[in-house]
């Protein structure tokens, strides 16, 4: 301690029989030094996320025009249990984010499945099924399940976009499937066809939103068919961040889930 007050210049404690106490300066001088400990500290925790990858950014998109019914809480489970690293979301048409996928300006993508390519590794996310959405003045608005006879010569919404062609496909594959004529109408997504249905102009074919707007119903189609999911990142190795998002995802599946709004609706 001697040797500590000469090469500071100060003296940091008060010399007494039964013992010493910090001077002003001394008092001082620890505060700073618990300061610069505690720096210490937190810049060695912070390598060793550096290292382990725990650190820095992800960025994930997620297709618009339908949803995968478990990504809410797969980011909410990333956000908790990996702190250090800044998520980021884009959504838009499947297309559009397969693009930036292959581009590197994703890391990840969670689409309806058929945006793979040989440059791309996947993971399938099972399959979410498919309802209706009714507006609450059309003849079909009602409660439980609709059977899918009840859609031939019916008004149906698709997008109609070029970036959205994996899920207006899968919609037209559907009803050739359960054997449906209906006319489909190119629209838009999200909001402009949620109001088209609202003021019963039309219906739409997809899963369940995240949200159920106002003045629309949500009805499980039957029989029950599914549109399957997957998310996509590059055929690389994917860092120690992307590799906890996959495993979260992989995870998720193992774990039973339900729809409050199907549950309601059946």
């Amino acid at each position: 301690m001697r040797r500590l007050e000469a090469e500071l210049g100060v003296q940091l404690f008060e010399r007494h029989p039964r013992g010493i106490d910090l001077t002003q300066a001394g008092e001082l001088f620890l505060e700073r030094a618990r300061v610069a400990v505690s720096a210490a500290d937190t810049a060695l925790a912070t390598g060793r996320d550096l290292d382990a990858g725990l650190v820095g950014s992800l960025t994930l998109g997620l297709a618009a025009e339908a949803r995968w019914p478990l990504a809410s809480e797969l980011l909410l489970r990333f956000g908790r249990e990996s702190a250090g690293i800044e998520l980021t979301v884009v959504e838009a048409h499947g297309g559009a984010l397969w693009r930036d996928l292959r581009a590197g300006r994703l890391d990840a993508l969670v689409a309806p499945t058929g945006h793979g390519s040989a440059d791309l590794r996947t993971l399938d996310l099972g399959g979410e099924d498919w309802v209706v959405l009714v507006g609450t003045g059309h003849s079909l608005a009602g409660i439980g399940s609709l059977d899918a006879d009840a859609l031939q010569d019916e008004r149906i919404i698709v997008t109609g976009h070029r970036d959205a062609a994996v899920l207006d496909r899968a919609v037209s594959e559907l009803l050739a499937e359960l054997g449906v004529t209906a006319e489909l109408v190119p629209g838009s997504y999200g909001p402009a066809r949620h109001a088209a249905v609202a003021r019963n102009e039309a219906i739409v074919v997809t899963t369940v939103p995240d949200a159920v707007p106002s003045g629309v119903i949500v009805r499980r189609l039957e029989p029950r068919r599914t549109l399957a999911f997957e998310m996509l990142w590059r055929n690389e190795v994917p860092s120690p961040a992307l590799s906890e998002l996959i495993s979260l995802a992989a995870a998720d599946l193992q774990r039973p889930s339900s729809s409050p709004v199907l549950s309601a609706a059946a």
